[in-house]
């Protein structure tokens, strides 16, 4: 959901970009007909000027609107701002050359105590007719939040629009719809520079450029300013949690943007335990086309001695209609309700096609660090000797003699190396949303690259370091698919493979994966011991120097030629395996087959399915009285090589 603070904001914004354009087209005559007398054309000035729009008042100290037909008194009755006769009755006769504004300010109360001032320098609007604006322009602008919990300041630089229709954006603000109607195109282009806004927390965001592309939107039920005033109220009487999801549904169906593109973002925060510096090079959206989705590139993240840097993030196929879904059936509801629950925030997720993403580094803060100075004694110094006592000796100087170049004794204090985590690329990709879950899912990672010290305390790969390894090279496959009515989750592939270490790969079914897992009341853990069951599973191990490495590391430990290790291996696993499996037939094939993986490693292969459609319970599998109790009820086939 949207952030109470950042729903303000673009309230706010929207309502004094609303307001500043209506107050810049109203005063802005069409240009007269080459066979109308030149006479006719004037240059028209109006002092004083306030036009209260929603909750947002706009003010002008002076307006000039040059090459009109309109009189000042006639100019004067279309900004009245307690004038009966609609706002698109009197753009329709609004004509204009030019229209100039030295000093707008837009003043905007709420929610609660936030106050918002923005001024605008050197408004200009260029080529008015009937309310419609060919280019409108601002040198720039301050903005202020004074009062409430968002204190802060911020500037603008150039703004511009072009093909601003006033009429159309007054009809979608202040004139309610039944949200069906055609989307109503505002502006063509809108372009701003240099933002800047700090606010009390110490919070700076900046933005070099912004750019946007065929916005509008329908008319909806409360008008766009009635519904902005519901949401920024959010569960505040006399709204309720229904108004909030009609409102909030409306609004972002209703809203129309053709692209976006953003660059040089930087979010910085003085925080006391080190600064915080978040940067995105550039953020692009577009709504169709080849472009379609959004795209990151070149995020940063720094903090103290942390790092970290992704080249591209790229979403795609992303839908907002689950979450459009969600609030209709919220604002439809007989009885409202608090809040929204955790399974509720679970439907009120967009649809994500597909997220892909290169080149991510990390480096991490270096684990050692400098020692520091022992705490000085606080208890003061003796006088003097005790009576009977000798003097104390002199103490030393406690300054160390500099360190001279050969002196074996010296010591040399290097920093920590720089650790680093990399990833050359990873895709995530979802099937169609169940409940607010995905259907299916598949994850790859590319170049999974970390030094193997980072995995130290992680069961069986953080033995990997005893078998010399220091750093790690890895991919990963992650393929899932959930099906609701069956209450199966199937595992079609889940591979991690290692340079110069081998390959596991892991398939299967498990059951009894119901939505209730989801729902937040219990944990996850906790309902699948009752609930969940295991069908089949399919285990891939490909050797690629692993069993090697540890074999040698065994054999120094063992005192023992790693030959006369190996053939004691391969006999617990002909004989020892079976035994401790219950000596079954199952058993004595999975011995076997360890037997010649053992003697060669190459590949082992393991297949077991449950002998009961519905599968041996996760609670069945913890309190079996041992493994040849769960194999009686498996078929289960083992193959080496």
């Amino acid at each position: 959901m949207i952030h109470p603070k950042a729903r303000s904001r673009l309230r706010s914004a929207l309502a004094a970009t609303c307001a500043f354009a209506c107050l810049a087209g109203m005063g802005l005559p069409a240009p007269l007909a080459a066979q109308e007398g030149a006479a006719a054309v004037q240059d028209v000035t109006v002092t004083d000027v306030m036009l209260p729009l929603g909750g947002t008042l706009l003010r002008a100290p002076k307006l000039t609107a040059s090459g009109t037909r309109l009189s000042k008194d006639e100019l004067a009755a279309i900004l009245k701002s307690d004038s009966s006769e609609p706002w698109e009755a009197r753009l329709a006769r609004l004509d204009a050359g030019s229209l100039t504004i030295p000093v707008l300010t837009s003043e905007h109360a709420g929610p609660g105590d936030d106050r918002q001032t923005v001024t605008y320098r050197d408004v200009v609007a260029r080529d008015v007719k009937s309310g419609r604006v060919r280019e409108l322009t601002a040198a720039g602008a301050t903005m202020s939040a004074a009062a409430g919990p968002n204190r802060g300041n911020g500037t603008y630089g150039q703004i511009r629009a072009t093909d601003l229709d006033l009429t159309a954006l007054s009809r979608l603000y202040t004139v309610p719809g039944d949200g069906k109607g055609p989307v109503q195109k505002v502006y063509g282009t809108i372009q701003v520079a240099d933002v800047t806004y700090s606010d009390v927390r110490g919070t700076t965001v900046k933005i070099a450029r912004l750019d946007g592309r065929d916005l509008g939107g329908r008319q909806i039920p409360d008008g766009w300013n009635g519904a902005f005033e519901i949401v920024a109220a959010g569960f505040q009487p006399p709204h309720d949690r229904r108004t909030f999801a009609a409102a909030a549904g409306d609004l972002i169906e209703a809203t129309a943007l053709g692209s976006l593109d953003m660059q040089g973002l930087s979010v910085s925060n003085a925080d006391p335990q080190g600064p915080v510096l978040f940067e995105i090079g550039r953020a692009t959206y577009a709504a169709a086309g080849p472009d379609s989705g959004t795209v990151l590139e070149n995020i940063t993240l720094s903090r103290g001695s942390l790092r970290a840097h992704l080249g591209r993030l790229a979403l795609t196929n992303v839908s907002l209609a689950p979450t459009i879904a969600a609030l209709r059936s919220f604002a439809a509801e007989p009885e409202t309700r608090p809040g929204f629950s955790d399974a509720e925030m679970r439907r009120l997720t967009p649809a994500l096609g597909g997220l892909t993403l290169a080149d991510l580094s990390i480096d991490l803060p270096p684990d050692a660090e400098l020692p520091k100075p022992p705490p000085q004694d606080p208890r003061p110094a003796a006088r003097g000797p005790a009576p009977g006592k000798a003097a104390p000796a002199k103490p030393v100087d406690a300054k160390a003699p500099e360190a001279k170049p050969g002196d074996p004794l010296a010591v040399t204090i290097t920093p920590a190396p720089t650790r680093r985590v990399a990833l050359r690329e990873a895709a995530l990709s979802f099937g169609p949303p169940q409940d607010g879950l995905p259907s299916a899912s598949r994850l790859t990672l590319s170049g999974l690259s970390l030094p193997a010290d980072l995995v130290a305390d992680a069961p069986i790969v953080g033995a990997l370091p005893a078998y010399g390894y220091r750093d790690l090279d890895l991919d990963l496959v992650a393929d899932a698919a959930l099906d609701g009515k069956a209450r199966d989750l199937t595992l079609r592939e889940v591979t991690v493979s290692g340079r110069d270490i081998g390959t596991i790969r892991l398939a299967g079914t498990l059951g009894g994966f119901g939505p209730e897992l989801f729902n937040g009341t219990l944990p996850a853990t906790t309902m699948l011991m009752f609930t969940g069951s295991a069908k089949t599973l399919d285990l891939t191990v490909e050797n690629a120097g692993l069993f090697e490495r540890f074999l040698t590391a065994q054999s120094k430990d063992l005192s023992l030629k790693p030959d006369e290790l190996r053939k004691e291996y391969v006999t617990a696993s002909l004989l020892g395996v079976p035994v401790i499996l219950g000596n079954t037939a199952a058993a004595k094939g999975i011995g076997a087959a360890m037997g010649q993986f053992v003697m060669k490693p190459g590949k082992l292969v393991l297949h077991a399915k449950s002998k009961e459609p519905a599968g041996i319970g996760f609670i069945d599998i913890g309190a079996a009285r041992s493994p040849a109790a769960l194999l009686e009820r498996l078929d289960v086939d083992a193959k080496a090589n």
